[in-house]
């Protein structure tokens, strides 16, 4: 399975629009609301890197509201086993 992690930046006082469309995503495991430069942390786990590309630039960024976002991809060999 292939994971990354992207934070969001939502128009203000769309948040939890932004986050309840998220969620609706397949492959988006787990949505929270943050403080600070990013509004939204969103977990998307799928069997290969190219669904987590599609997911994110073709749906994450694609949600009314969503200004920007920013994706952290997971180094498989450097995490908790």
């Amino acid at each position: 399975m292939e994971l990354a992690y992207v934070l969001v930046k939502a128009k203000m006082g769309h948040e939890i629009d932004v986050m309840n469309d998220i969620l609706k995503i397949d492959g988006v495991k787990e949505v929270l609301g943050t403080y600070g430069q990013y509004d939204i942390f969103v977990k998307v786990q799928v069997p290969t890197r190219s669904e987590i590309e599609l997911i994110i630039t073709k749906k994450i960024r694609r949600v009314s509201n969503v200004l920007s976002t920013t994706t952290l991809s997971v180094i498989p060999s450097q995490g908790d086993k």
